[in-house]
């Protein structure tokens, strides 16, 4: 059985996928800031989380495979750069 939402309810589901982009854009660079101070297994679990980000941003998989072979926090920081000046 389908449960129906209010009216403020609704509001708050279609204000989150319209700013979904903007919303995974603020995920990323946190999580390029977090990834700068990582080490060990937390670098890897910021990793996973910085290719699941770029995926939703709709990142190309060979960048997203070339910024996890270099494993470099600068290179990501670049990509949120040129995503922000969009």
């Amino acid at each position: 059985m389908a449960q129906e939402h209010s009216k403020y309810q609704q509001k708050v589901i279609k204000n989150y996928y319209d700013n979904r982009g903007a919303i995974s854009l603020q995920r990323l660079s946190e999580l390029v800031t977090d990834l700068y101070l990582a080490s060990g297994k937390t670098r890897e679990t910021k990793w996973k989380q910085i290719t699941s980000t770029l995926e939703k941003l709709g990142i190309a998989a060979d960048r997203i495979e070339h910024l996890r072979k270099k494993d470099d926090p600068t290179l990501v920081a670049k990509v949120v750069e040129e995503l922000l000046a969009k």
